[in-house]
């Protein structure tokens, strides 16, 4: 197959998200640019597999500005990792159409607002991380459905209220993260059915009450963090 049948048949309306990422984020001064005249297969964090994108990693690559909601189009994606940019706005509920992601990493950056609920239906989210932006408001109980979540990292933001009960259903998730929000209430002794989790981050917020002694359950728990709070 040459490379311009390989072009050719990748969707219009994936390349035209792209190109509407790139106008959107300032390619141009991206650390590494994408020559749009060139073919799609040769712009760098694009993999390209069976004439679809599969995955878009473009970490670290000064990204500013606010995501199109064109990024919904990218409808085979597995992966996107926009991670240590400078991306702004919210977190756009179009992103609730890649239903076929894995991992979404948006950590790094300056998203404000709230997470959308809408992330609830992605349901074959297994890597969720959203830290270290402005992100405001409640964790969304619509997460609790991602059963498949192995990572979900909140961390360094401005989150407030519980954490939900329903975070029993994570059953496979290894890694829990919501240090240094303003998170409140008292820790849901329902994390103590989560048998995989390796890391438990909650410190730095302003939880109350006891730590749950069913904690004792946990034997895959390796590094547990509950420092500064109202214990």
């Amino acid at each position: 197959m040459t490379v311009a049948t390989l072009i050719a048949n990748i969707s219009n309306s994936e390349k035209e998200a792209l190109i509407a990422l790139y106008n959107s984020t300032n390619g141009a001064q991206w650390n590494t640019t994408w020559d749009i005249t060139a073919p799609i297969d040769t712009w760098n964090g694009v993999k390209i597999e069976n004439n679809q994108v599969t995955e878009l990693n473009l970490p670290f690559n000064n990204l500013n500005g606010k995501l199109p909601v064109q990024i919904g189009d990218l409808l085979n994606l597995k992966k996107l990792n926009l991670g240590f940019n400078g991306l702004t706005g919210e977190i756009p509920t179009a992103l609730s159409s890649l239903t076929n992601l894995e991992s979404l990493e948006l950590f790094m950056n300056k998203f404000e607002g709230e997470i959308p609920t809408v992330l609830g239906s992605l349901k074959n989210l297994k890597s969720l991380k959203l830290y270290s932006n402005k992100l405001s408001g409640n964790i969304p109980s619509s997460l609790m459905e991602l059963t498949d979540l192995e990572e979900l990292l909140l961390g360094s933001n401005y989150l407030t209220g519980n954490i939900p009960n329903e975070i029993y259903a994570l059953t496979k998730l290894k890694k829990f993260s919501v240090m240094d929000n303003k998170m409140d209430g008292e820790i849901p002794t329902e994390i103590a059915q989560l048998t995989n989790l390796e890391e438990l981050l909650l410190s730095s917020n302003q939880f109350t009450g006891d730590l749950p002694l069913e904690f004792i359950n946990l034997t895959k728990l390796n590094t547990i963090m509950v420092s500064d709070n109202n214990l």
